[in-house]
């Protein structure tokens, strides 16, 4: 009976090893993928940083022109005479 028991914790033993052992696995899976998503995170969100700093700066220059265009019409309606031949 004593050996019957004995076999019995050892496989015992042995299932929690396993088990033991899968749940590490999966728990260094699931490590590995949050790490990969921050690191993709952190990408993408210095990508977009410099995206939207470039679209920036090209809408910056459009305001610009367009306050410039909006100055040029004012004038021209203030004086219609400059444009009468």
């Amino acid at each position: 009976m004593a050996r019957a028991g004995g076999i019995t914790n050892a496989v015992n033993v042995g299932i929690a090893v396993q088990a033991d052992w899968e749940n590490r696995e999966f728990i260094s899976h699931i490590s590995l993928n949050v790490r990969r998503l921050f690191d993709f995170l952190v990408q993408f969100e210095a990508t977009t940083k410099s995206k939207l700093a470039s679209l920036n700066e090209k809408l910056d220059v459009l305001e610009r022109r367009l306050e410039q265009l909006e100055v040029q019409v004012a004038n021209a309606s203030a004086n219609p005479s400059l444009f009468a031949t």
